[in-house]
Parts: C-alpha cells; structure tokens; sequence
C-alpha cells in the first residue's frame, strides 16, 4: 500500500506540474467524461510526451498497427503487430471500453455500435481493437491540434 501510494503521490505532483498549463494533455483529457486521471496520466506518459509525425506512427508505436501477410497469391491480415508500448496498448483498450460506455453519441461509438450490431465474442473483440486505434489517434489530435472528437462529450462542472 505505501507503494502504491508513492506512485499515487509521484502522479500527483506530475498532474499538478501540468494543470498549471490549460493545455497540457493530462488537463485536456480530463475534460472529456470516461477519461480519469489515471488513463489522462498513462496517456500523457507512454505515448503523449512524443512528438508523432502522423497516425500511422503513432498506430506503430503503441502496437496497434495492421501486420499483413503477404505471398504471392494470398494478402492477408494478422491483427495487429503488438510491438509497440504494452502498457499503453492495454489502458487504450480499456479507455475503448470506457468510451462506449461514457461516449455513447460520439461518432467512434456510433461506428463501433453499427460494425458489430448484436455480435459478441471474437467479432466484437476484433472491433473493439480497430476502435482503439482509431480513439488513440482521435486523442492524440485532441491534444496536440485541439480538434474535440466528433460528438464527444465534455465533463460538466
């Protein structure tokens, strides 16, 4: 427990190092509702402290980039490399979760609501990856371009 609450202490101090700035990432994100201090956090250490020149590096760098499989006959997809940060590659996938549950009107949910409809299992869980990317890359430009995700939904006062 003391642990923990070291590490607690130490993201504080680097939370309230850069709430000074209103547009720090960690501030910026936390506006949005579903996005807590701790992913805000995670986010602004394991990928948002670099500078990415477009998505496909950022995709890359948190290994959720696509791996083809390509022969002669056969082009194929693999899913994703997985070589990218396990860290961040986790946390985004739960703030996926998250963000359908907290974001239901955003353009990402809707997209995610139409591609699976009522599927579960293995389909859902393919999609949920695509969503990922694509909300990475939606925060990403939130942060640095200060573009709001499409239909995304801010935290009231």
């Amino acid at each position: 427990m003391r642990q923990v609450a070291a590490v607690e202490a130490e993201r504080d101090v680097l939370v309230k190092f850069d709430s000074i700035d209103t547009e720090a990432p960690v501030v910026l994100l936390m506006k949005l509702k579903g996005v807590g201090l701790e992913f805000a956090t995670v986010l602004r250490l394991e990928s948002l402290f670099r500078s990415f020149a477009n998505r496909r590096q950022l995709a890359a760098y948190a290994g959720l980039a696509p791996s083809p499989r390509q022969s002669v006959r056969v082009d194929r997809e693999q899913g994703i490399s997985k070589s990218g940060n396990p860290r961040l590659r986790t946390t985004m996938v739960e703030l996926a979760w998250l963000w359908l549950r907290y974001q239901p009107a955003s353009a990402l949910s809707c997209w995610f609501r139409e591609r699976v409809e009522s599927e579960r299992g293995r389909i859902r869980r393919i999609a949920i990856v695509a969503l990922t990317r694509k909300l990475l890359v939606a925060l990403w430009r939130y942060t640095t371009l200060g573009e709001l995700p499409k239909g995304a939904a801010l935290k009231t006062a």
